[in-house]
């Protein structure tokens, strides 16, 4: 089995009780809402990774105001010729602040739409897991940085 690791670094940026998402476009087509950030590049520091994906995605110049905490998961994928990936994500949560730019889509990326949404909607939204746990860590600021795991005490 093949094992991958992907490292990601990503915002939660909250303004007047709104949330910023991107939304993340499946090769299958298939969209959900997500945090606005993505994969580091070799040799690139995780805060510029977030301010580079921000922009990217968003339109929004931004800047991290606070670590909010680590999330790992881990999945199975299939591959070519029956053989299957033992897949880690590691995302680097943040807090981030808008500092200018414009709100835009992006094109030719992973996602297709960015928009603001109320915190209170954002339990009806089609989403990636990855913004429920961004907004735990941005309400509960675990000392840990870490949002509790299910048969976990620990957070």
């Amino acid at each position: 089995m093949n094992k991958e690791l992907r490292v990601a670094a990503y915002a939660v940026c909250i303004r007047d009780a709104q949330v910023l998402l991107a939304r993340w476009v499946a090769r299958d087509g298939t969209k959900k809402w997500t945090l606005p950030g993505g994969g580091m590049d070799h040799g690139e520091d995780p805060l510029d990774t977030v301010v580079r994906e921000v922009e990217e995605e968003t339109g929004y110049l931004a800047e991290m105001t606070a670590l909010l905490g680590l999330d790992s998961v881990r999945r199975r994928y299939p591959r070519k010729l029956g053989a299957f990936a033992d897949f880690q994500g590691l995302r680097i949560v943040y807090e981030g602040r808008i500092t200018g730019g414009e709100l835009r889509n992006e094109t030719g990326g992973s996602t297709d739409l960015a928009a603001w949404h109320p915190l209170e909607a954002v339990p009806a939204l089609h989403r990636v897991e990855l913004v429920d746990v961004g907004l735990e860590l941005w309400h509960s600021r675990p000392v840990l940085g870490r949002v509790a795991q299910r048969g976990s005490t620990t957070t």
